[in-house]
């Protein structure tokens, strides 16, 4: 599988598995193996999560599963989250729901992450929200610190709009390597507003979670979702594809900013699904086909 470079000792696989559903899957330790182990048979090797997915049980039960092959951990890279508070029964001490970006929080969440994975770093941290009460001086020095201890190796932010990555990352002293953004078809914004250029400007390639649109393309009978079906269905044909869905990661995967599409299911042919769009090719009026169903106009 194609591998995206984000610094000179990380790169990502083009394709990303997502984890924040992990609990509900109601997998035992074993049958988690088996699915990192299907992931990296297709290439996979990069496994997003967040401290907060499952109410704080994902990545301890991530981490279970390591532990049961041990010599799986050097040949993947762990992407994880913090900065949101929200009560839990595995948090007792949280009383609301807030955003926290304070070094105390920031470092106290990498050793809660690094216990529930069940190793010695975490090859990206990402900011999981723009926080309206950050002090990036925090930021940076929480950075500083897990950079210095080898705890993390490197850093990025999700949900980032550009001003808000351009403020952080002039308090920083390392790079930020990626930004997690929204992107699909049918949700275009961080195409439209200048975040997706942003990450073009800098180099940084961007995550992208819910490719399919949380389904909606698929069941929505809005205007939007009815126009994106069909038009969806019309390429698919032409590309002699039986679903809907390897156009859609492909649409996301054609565009030139290296968007690494993050798949959320535990299904192994959905994944596969994701797999196969690498090898897709849609022609310049096809990509502006599907843009133009989603707008509902060309563009001028």
């Amino acid at each position: 599988m194609e591998r995206i470079q984000l610094a000179e000792d990380l790169s990502f696989s083009r394709i990303i598995h997502g984890l924040w559903r992990l609990a509900d899957w109601k997998y035992s330790a074993d049958q988690f193996v088996d699915l990192i182990e299907y992931c990296m048979e297709q290439g996979i090797t990069t496994f997003d999560h967040a401290d907060i997915y499952g109410g704080f049980q994902c990545e301890e039960l991530f981490g279970n599963a390591l532990a049961l092959k041990p010599g799986l951990r050097e040949n993947i890279e762990i992407v994880t989250k913090c900065g949101i508070v929200i009560p839990s029964p595995n948090r007792p001490e949280h009383k609301s729901h807030h955003y926290n970006t304070s070094k105390r929080h920031i470092i106290q969440s990498v050793e809660n992450s690094l216990k529930n994975f069940r190793t010695d770093y975490i090859d990206t941290l990402l900011i999981h929200r723009p926080d309206p009460f950050m002090d990036p001086e925090q930021v940076a020095s929480a950075f500083h610190e897990l950079k210095a201890s080898g705890k993390v190796r490197h850093f990025g932010v999700s949900n980032f709009k550009r001003h808000q990555l351009t403020m952080l990352e002039s308090y920083l002293d390392v790079d930020l390597v990626t930004n997690q953004i929204e992107l699909s078809a049918y949700q275009l914004e961080n195409l439209e507003d200048g975040t997706l250029n942003l990450c073009l400007e800098k180099r940084i390639a961007p995550m992208a979670w819910s490719p399919l649109a949380r389904g909606q393309i698929f069941t929505n009978e809005d205007d939007k979702a009815v126009r994106l079906r069909k038009t969806l269905e019309k390429i698919a044909i032409e590309m002699d594809r039986s679903s809907i869905d390897e156009i859609l990661y492909a649409w996301i995967l054609n565009h030139p900013a290296n968007v690494m599409p993050i798949v959320g299911s535990s299904k192994k042919e959905r994944i596969q699904k994701a797999v196969n769009a690498l090898n897709i090719e849609l022609s310049l009026d096809q990509w502006f086909e599907i843009l133009h169903a989603s707008m509902g106009h060309e563009v001028p």
